[in-house]
């Protein structure tokens, strides 16, 4: 997409590396929230934080991510025609670190004229240019040396967010947004219920974690307050490396920062942070109830989605992506049934699921971190039966999608084409597959798969053999260069 410069250009950083797993078990370690079009309409929080952030002012998005992640980002950026910065971040160190990464690479790129913006890739935001308009307007205070962020207007006591105390001091900006600028008095952490209320009373506002911020003030700030931060950042960045599309960062150096959140390491202790009160609705769809507040509702206010009905239900998030979920007489309840969890939870602590899926972590249950589906670079695999002895899957490839050259020592495979052409290749010899056709590859071949065709590829394989796990896969060669 070609740029629409207007003033000073705003290098987006957008962190897309989280889990979420409060949304659990929809959102997991191997697909979490920001990659999945939990609004409808197709399209993720991630790709919608991107178009965003595209033309009108914005340079090239910086995106940092998870190596798990790298071929959801880039594949994600292709649907909606972006070209971006695709940063891999060795292990996970919470927003600090990611932002000053962000700082770094976007001076290295505009040096000190220029202006960075770190933003989440699942929040959702209700006006897309009211956003626009309201990060210009922070941009300019952040030319000055100020490091801004954007304040919700609370419409309730939330406990689930942190909150910002507005100081009286009044900011200037040229800027077209309506929304006031204020210097910050301090930033506050979630609050139980009667705090929330207060804090709603006397004019405090949500923190969204938008951030907007000349690079070197950012990194003088870390530097003064989290040096290791700085130190980390610095150093992973100048030791990267380009990996295919993707720019990894040094696993090493990276690893030295601490973990810690932005608003931790600077945004607390700061005399530099600003606030604009925000001129567009906004939620961080943080639990199942966020996610509730901003979707349609029937006439009892209920979420109903997928194969799902209710009876005598209201104030409920009912939402099927596998079998049959009827839910009667119940109010202020979340159920959502994938095709391999069920969660049944009270809205009001909803929140509380993050902390199931740390106790089924810490039972080694497969279902708390992994998806029955699992994506690939080339598509990808959902396995449907499994016992002793064997496995059944479903595979989709992607067109122009190939698979690695592999072999494994414990199993045998059929593929039984159900959709599209399979090109097959056992031991050197190739062919092609079509639908009703099946490929026998014996214990021990060499293999490879491909869609050579403009369709899906869809087929189910059955394995058979004395291990069936994915670490029996010796890989010989591969086009997306995975280890």
């Amino acid at each position: 997409m070609a740029e629409e410069h207007v003033g000073r250009t705003i290098i987006p950083v957008i962190m897309a590396g989280g889990s979420g797993a409060r949304l659990w078990p929809v959102s997991r370690d191997t697909m979490p929230k920001q990659f999945i079009a939990l609004l409808g309409g197709g399209r993720s929080t991630f790709q919608a934080a991107v178009l965003r952030v595209v033309g009108q002012g914005f340079g090239r998005p910086v995106v940092i991510t998870s190596d798990a992640f790298r071929f959801i980002c880039a594949e994600q950026l292709r649907a909606i025609g972006v070209e971006a910065d695709i940063v891999l971040e060795p292990m996970r160190r919470d927003s600090g670190p990611a932002v000053a990464v962000g700082a770094v690479l976007a001076q290295a790129r505009g040096g000190n004229e220029a202006i960075c913006f770190a933003t989440a890739a699942d929040h959702v935001v209700t006006d897309d240019d009211a956003f626009r308009a309201d990060v210009q307007a922070i941009g300019e205070l952040a030319s000055a040396g100020r490091i801004m962020t954007l304040g919700i207007v609370p419409d309730q006591p939330s406990t689930e967010y942190g909150y910002i105390r507005p100081a009286e001091e009044r900011l200037e900006s040229s800027g077209t947004s309506e929304g006031g600028a204020y210097a910050v008095s301090s930033f506050v952490e979630k609050p139980d219920r009667a705090t929330a209320e207060k804090y709603l009373a006397d004019g405090y506002l949500w923190n969204s974690g938008n951030f907007a911020f000349a690079p070197k003030t950012m990194l003088d700030e870390l530097q003064v307050f989290v040096p290791d931060v700085v130190e980390a950042a610095r150093k992973s960045v100048a030791a990267s490396r380009r990996d295919l599309d993707f720019i990894r960062l040094d696993e090493e150096s990276f690893a030295a920062s601490p973990q810690i959140s932005i608003d931790y390491a600077v945004m607390e202790k700061t005399t530099r942070a600003g606030v604009q009160r925000a001129t567009f609705g906004w939620s961080d769809v943080g639990s199942w109830g966020s996610l509730h507040a901003v979707k349609a509702k029937d006439a009892e206010n209920n979420v109903i989605e997928g194969d799902a009905f209710v009876i005598d239900t209201r104030d409920s998030l009912v939402r099927s992506e596998g079998p049959l979920t009827a839910v009667v007489g119940l109010s202020d309840v979340v159920v959502v049934a994938s095709e391999d969890a069920v969660l049944v939870a009270s809205k009001v602590q909803a929140a509380r699921v993050k902390d199931m899926v740390a106790t089924l972590k810490s039972k080694g249950h497969r279902a708390a971190s992994e998806h029955r589906r699992h994506h690939r670079p080339w598509g990808w695999y959902q396995s449907i039966d499994q016992g002793n002895r064997f496995q059944v899957k479903h595979i989709c490839v992607k067109p122009g999608g190939k698979l690695s050259l592999q072999r494994h020592h414990h199993r045998a495979e059929h593929w039984i084409v159900v959709h599209g052409t399979a090109e097959v290749t056992v031991d050197g010899s190739t062919k092609l597959v079509h639908e009703n056709e099946a490929a026998y590859l014996p214990i021990g071949c060499t293999h490879r798969l491909a869609n050579p065709g403009k369709i899906e590829l869809k087929l189910i394989e059955v394995q058979v053999g004395s291990y069936t796990g994915e670490d029996d896969i010796i890989r010989i060669e591969d086009v997306y260069a995975r280890e």
